[in-house]
C-alpha cells in the first residue's frame, strides 16, 4: 500500500484524536473554572457530606436488617436502622451548629472544651462509666443512648492544640514551647484512654497530635519519637488485653485460628471476594446473616464490597480521597493560622480513621475497632464526624475569596435559607504594648559591633605591625585633642 493510500485512512484517526483532546481540554477548563469560584470548597464539603451520609444510611439499612431481629424481645428488622436515623438527624443539627457558630466564638471556648473532655475521660473510669466490648469507655443514659467521651476529646484536642500552637507561633523554634503544654496534655489523654483500655481511641488521638505538630511546623525528628511512642503504646494495649492480643496474633498468622480469633477478618475477605466487580446487588449480601459479626458497624466496608462490588468500594474510596483534597485545600487557602491548623488536623483525622478501618477490613492492618466515618452505624462517632464536617464547611466560608464574595454579593441561596451570618475577614492580632522599662531599653542605641577586616587588610597588619600601630596611636591622640 502506497503512502497516498495510507493518508486517507490516517485522517479519521487524527480527527478522532483531536476531538478527544478538545473534549478533555473543555472538561478540564470547565472544572478549573468551577473550582476557582469563591464558594467551591464550601459546596464540595456539603456534597461529600451528603453523599457519604446517604451511602451510610442505605448500607446500615441493608446490614442491620438481620441483626435487629430478636424473637425474645420482639424487635423488628428496623430497630438499629431507626436508631441510626435518629443519630443522623442529631448529627445534622450538630453540623448546622458547627457551620453557623462563628469560628472566633468557637475558639474562645476551646480551653473549656479541653478541660471538660479530660474530666469526662476521668469520670468514665469510675463506676459512672459502662463497659462495652471489653472497654470501660462509655456513658449509658437511660438505657437507650450511650456515648464515648474519647470522641469529643479528639475534637477538643485538635481545637485547643491549634489555639496554643498559634499563640506560641513566634517561639515554636524552641522545643520547650513546642512541646509544652500540648504534648503533656495529649499524653494525659493517652493514659486515660489506655486505662479503659481502648486501642482504637488511642491510635486516633495519636493521629490528632501528629497532625497538629505537623501543620505547626515541628521538626521531623520529633515525629520519629512520637511514632515510636505510639508503637510502644499499641504494644502495651495489646499485651494487657487478651482479645486484643489475639487480634494482633491473628493478623500475623491469619491461618492459625480460622474459627476463632481470625474468623472475623477472614469472613470480611470472603465477603469482598464474593462481591466481584459489580457485587451481588443491594440487600443481597449473605455475610450479614451472622457470617460476619458486627457487619453494620466496624466491617460495613466488607458488606459494601459484597453487595456493590469493586465499583462500590472504589466510589467510597474516591469520596474519602475527595474529602482529603478538599480539606487540605481549605487549609492552604485560609490565611488565619488557627483555621489552617484546625482544617488540616481535622481532615487528616477523618481520612486516617477511614484508612484504618478500610485497612483492617482488607487485611492490611490488625483489627482495632475504628468505625468508618459517616457510613458505619454508630452514635457518638457519627455525631462528632458531622460536627467536624460542619467546622470544615465553616472554615471553607472563611477563605479570603469566599469572605469577599459573601460580604459583597450576599449569603447566596444556601446561606439565605439557613440564615448563616457572613464571616468576618481575618485581622492579624494587634501587637502587644511594650512596657516603659522595655521601651527605654529599646530606645538605647545598640553597641556597634566592629566589622572584621578584609583579608587584604589582615595580611597588611601582619606584615607591617609597626605602621598599623603607629596609625592607631595617631588616631587616639587626635581624639584626645578633640
Amino acid at each position: 500500500m502506497t503512502a497516498v493510500e495510507q493518508e486517507p485512512q490516517a485522517r479519521p484517526e487524527r480527527r478522532r484524536r483531536q476531538r478527544a483532546e478538545r473534549g478533555f481540554t473543555a472538561v478540564r477548563s470547565a472544572l478549573t473554572a468551577w473550582l476557582s469560584r469563591p464558594l467551591a470548597s464550601f459546596h464540595l464539603v456539603l456534597a461529600l457530606t451528603g453523599l457519604l451520609g446517604v451511602i451510610g444510611v442505605v448500607m446500615v439499612l441493608s446490614a442491620s436488617s438481620v441483626a435487629s431481629v430478636d424473637p425474645k424481645t420482639g424487635a423488628g428488622a428496623y430497630g438499629l436502622f431507626k436508631k441510626h436515623v435518629i443519630f443522623v438527624i442529631i448529627g445534622s443539627i450538630v453540623f448546622l451548629i458547627g457551620l453557623r457558630v462563628p469560628l472566633k466564638r468557637i475558639r474562645q471556648f476551646v480551653s473549656m472544651a479541653m478541660l471538660g473532655s479530660v474530666l469526662l475521660l476521668v469520670l468514665v473510669l469510675t463506676p459512672l462509666g459502662s463497659k462495652h466490648f471489653g472497654s470501660q469507655g462509655w456513658f449509658d443514659i437511660g438505657g437507650f443512648v450511650s456515648f464515648q467521651p474519647v470522641e469529643f476529646a479528639k475534637v477538643a484536642l485538635a481545637l485547643w492544640g491549634a489555639h496554643i500552637l498559634v499563640m506560641k507561633y513566634n517561639v515554636l523554634n524552641q522545643w520547650r514551647h513546642l512541646m509544652v503544654p500540648v504534648v503533656p496534655a495529649a499524653l494525659l489523654m493517652f493514659a486515660l484512654v489506655m486505662a479503659q483500655p481502648d486501642l482504637g481511641g488511642t491510635i486516633t488521638l495519636a493521629v490528632v497530635l501528629f497532625a497538629l505538630l505537623w501543620f505547626a511546623g515541628a521538626p521531623k525528628r520529633l515525629f520519629g519519637v512520637i511514632f515510636a511512642g505510639g508503637i510502644a503504646g499499641a504494644i502495651v494495649l495489646a499485651l494487657i488485653s487478651s482479645y486484643r492480643l489475639d487480634r494482633v496474633l491473628s493478623f500475623l498468622s491469619p491461618d492459625a485460628d480460622t474459627k476463632g480469633s481470625s474468623y472475623q477478618a477472614l469472613q470480611a475477605k470472603y465477603a469482598l471476594a464474593d462481591g466481584g466487580l459489580f457485587g451481588r446487588g443491594l440487600g443481597q449480601g449473605p455475610s450479614k446473616y451472622n457470617y460476619l459479626p458486627n457487619v453494620h458497624n466496624d466491617f460495613i466496608f466488607a458488606l459494601i464490597g459484597e453487595e456493590l462490588g469493586f465499583i462500590g468500594c472504589a466510589v467510597v474510596l474516591c469520596l474519602f480521597a475527595g474529602l482529603a483534597i478538599v480539606g487540605l485545600r481549605i487549609a492552604t487557602r485560609n490565611i488565619d493560622p488557627w483555621i489552617r491548623i484546625v482544617a488540616g488536623t481535622l481532615t487528616v483525622f477523618l481520612v486516617a480513621q477511614a484508612a484504618i478501618n478500610i485497612g483492617y477490613v482488607v487485611g492490611l492492618l490488625p483489627v482495632t475497632g475504628v468505625t468508618l466515618p459517616l457510613i458505619s452505624a454508630g452514635g457518638t462517632s457519627l455525631v462528632v464526624t458531622m460536627l467536624i464536617l460542619g467546622i470544615l464547611a465553616n472554615a471553607a466560608r472563611h477563605e479570603p475569596e469566599a469572605v469577599a464574595a459573601l460580604r459583597s454579593q450576599g449569603p447566596g441561596k444556601f446561606g439565605r435559607l439557613l440564615r448563616i451570618p457572613a464571616p468576618d475577614p481575618y485581622r492579624p492580632p494587634a501587637k502587644r504594648k511594650v512596657s516603659a522599662r522595655a521601651a527605654g531599653k529599646a530606645a538605647r542605641p545598640a553597641a556597634r559591633v566592629a566589622r572584621p577586616a578584609p583579608a587584604q587588610e589582615r595580611r597588611r597588619s601582619v606584615r607591617e605591625p609597626g605602621r598599623r600601630s603607629t596609625a592607631t596611636r595617631g588616631q587616639v591622640k587626635r581624639r584626645g585633642r578633640k
